[in-house]
């Protein structure tokens, strides 16, 4: 899929611009999501727009990089309203404050939870954990070694 890659302070331009133009049409914002790339210096968070022209059944990708100590970038919302829930979701999972939005507060998380959980700095597991069996789940703990 073809990506473009922009500085967050013209992001929500492009955007209104991918989305109004009569050529391009890209109307339908598909998916918006965060992704944390710890090892990336002043650009460890990305904010991920996925959007779509029905009508000539084109997708595109737009990404956006921010520096994990000021992670802000404009809202889409007053583009697609379909991006008031997605926002609310990297806000609760990444962290990442999208200013202008009508509503941003945690959507799937406790209020009080004080990190933000999909953030690589956090374990996948919980190594303490008896109450399941990983087997179930594909996971042996053995890499190559299956359970039959």
């Amino acid at each position: 899929m073809l990506t473009l890659i922009t500085p967050r302070q013209r992001a929500w331009e492009l955007l209104k611009f991918l989305r109004d133009d009569e050529v391009l049409n890209f109307h339908f914002l598909t998916t918006l999501c965060g992704i944390h790339y710890p090892d990336d210096q002043g650009r460890e968070l990305c904010v991920m727009y996925q959007l779509h022209n029905w009508p000539k059944k084109v997708r595109l990708r737009v990404k956006t990089f921010l520096p994990i100590e000021e992670p802000h970038i404009a809202t889409v919302t007053d583009l697609w309203a379909t991006a008031n829930w997605m926002e609310r979701e990297t806000y609760d999972f990444f962290g990442v404050v999208f200013d202008g939005h009508p509503n941003l507060k945690r959507i799937l998380n406790v209020e009080d939870l004080e990190v933000f959980p999909l953030r690589k700095e956090y374990r996948l597991e919980d190594g303490t954990r008896t109450d399941k069996d990983d087997r179930f789940f594909g996971r042996t703990g053995n890499e190559g070694r299956r359970f039959d």
